[in-house]
């Protein structure tokens, strides 16, 4: 049962909330008993006033008045104690009992109405000080302290009052904590029931997004993910489909014009020997393209860095493009500052920077534009390829990227992707602006 995420979540917070209660008991405790301390001191202070004032009363006359001490044992009384005075001999000469039966019966009343005296009975022993004079030991006072009935109406209702607090809060606690669990764990089973059924072939699977937390963050990366896979089979099934249209159309040529050769209605010449081998020229590109692709997503590629001279690197590869820009009627121009070196391995970034070239002249029509400029940014070294040509459409923009993903019907779309893949094994980035109609820039950091 405890392998239910709910249930350890609700566990947890009900763990969380007794602990919170308990707390709340202990220091209901400490608070009790730091009252009952206050208390304590204040009565020992008040036996010492009492003390003061019977040796004082005694320095007066010399011996023990019981006219003034009977009047120290009513205030003794209504400052919350009994007490008995005694000589040197160990006589009682004045208890509180003596001392009421001295007063009128309306004061004595009213004494007994504002004192402690009923709650005598739950009281302890006696407790012996000793009053002195001049260092003379005169006699001892003895004292019984009563229990206040304020404490106690104190303690009862902090008592009612704590319980009152445990039952409703600790009621709120668990209805919280069955609330929270269970909101807390609904977004991640559905997760788990959407990912379940992605394993299970069901790549349209998403999740509903809401909050702004982390979970919340969690279930958009994951309908990202589902969307993006989902992407990725479809354009899966996209290439086998055009490869094999692609794959169809040079092998069926080729068959056709093999047959008619052994049939003899084809003669085996140099012109049909050339057609043939244009089509297997055209098999070959595919099946590159393909296998460059394999080769920059391996996790190993291994890349052979090297310092490059960048402007006489990149004047190598419009040097080497400069007449399929002419032929196409395209002018083709290099920007780049002198002594500019760049660490990085020459096979892949002449690869990056042709697939780059390759597009523009493609996108580019005649009277057309395009440029290659390099420089240096920050602490980034950037090459940029730009063109004046079609640009790119706005809802293709975030997948010319993606494996397969075509916006023409020309190639397989694999170049961009090629690119791609390379920029991250230098640890660098690529960025792309684009406005439909006016042309596309291609920028790569590194």
């Amino acid at each position: 049962m405890l392998k239910s995420l709910w249930i350890k979540f609700l566990v947890l917070l009900l763990a969380v909330s007794i602990i919170a209660l308990s707390a709340a008991l202990f220091l209901r405790e400490l608070m009790i008993k730091d009252f009952r301390e206050y208390l304590e001191g204040e009565i020992e202070d008040r036996v010492y006033w009492v003390t003061a004032d019977l040796e004082g009363t005694y320095e007066k006359y010399s011996v023990w008045n019981k006219d003034d001490i009977s009047e120290d044992t009513v205030w003794a009384l209504m400052l919350g104690f009994e007490i008995r005075i005694l000589d040197i001999n160990g006589t009682v000469i004045m208890d509180t009992k003596k001392a009421l039966n001295a007063l009128s019966p309306l004061v004595r009343k009213r004494v007994i109405a504002i004192s402690e005296l009923k709650a005598s009975k739950e009281a302890g022993a006696f407790i012996p000080y000793p009053l002195f004079l001049k260092g003379k030991e005169i006699g001892s006072l003895e004292v019984r302290f009563l229990r206040p009935k304020k404490e106690n109406i104190f303690i009862e209702r902090s008592n009612r009052f704590l319980v009152s607090s445990l039952l409703g809060l600790g009621g709120i606690a668990v209805i919280l904590s069955i609330i929270f669990s269970r909101r807390l764990t609904n977004p991640i089973k559905r997760l788990a029931s959407a990912a379940k059924a992605i394993s299970d072939g069901n790549l349209k699977s998403r999740v509903i997004v809401s909050g702004n937390d982390e979970i919340s963050e969690l279930s958009a990366t994951f309908n990202k993910m589902s969307k993006t896979l989902d992407m990725q089979e479809s354009l899966r099934k996209k290439l086998i489909s055009n490869t094999a249209h692609e794959l169809r159309t040079p092998l069926g040529a080729i068959r056709g014009e093999l047959e008619g050769m052994i049939d003899g209605v084809i003669p085996m010449d140099k012109e049909h020997l050339q057609s043939l081998y244009e089509d297997t020229g055209r098999l070959k590109s595919i099946l590159e393209g393909i296998e460059d692709l394999s080769q920059a997503q391996a996790s190993a590629l291994s890349l052979r860095k090297q310092s490059i001279e960048l402007k006489a690197f990149l004047r190598n590869i419009a040097d080497r493009f400069s007449k399929l820009f002419i032929d196409k009627g395209i002018l083709i121009e290099l920007q780049c500052g002198d002594e500019l070196m760049i660490y990085a391995d020459p096979d892949r970034l002449s690869q990056i920077v042709i697939n780059l070239l390759s597009n523009a002249l493609k996108a580019t029509d005649k009277g057309g534009k395009v440029w290659t400029r390099a420089g240096k940014r920050d602490s980034e070294i950037f090459i940029e390829v730009g063109d004046t040509g079609h640009g790119i459409k706005e809802e293709d923009m975030p997948f010319i990227f993606e494996r397969f993903y075509r916006t023409s019907d020309e190639g397989l779309g694999l170049g961009l992707t090629i690119v791609k893949e390379l920029v991250d094994a230098h640890e660098g980035r690529i960025e792309v602006k684009s406005e439909y109609g006016k042309g596309s820039v291609f920028t790569v950091y590194l």
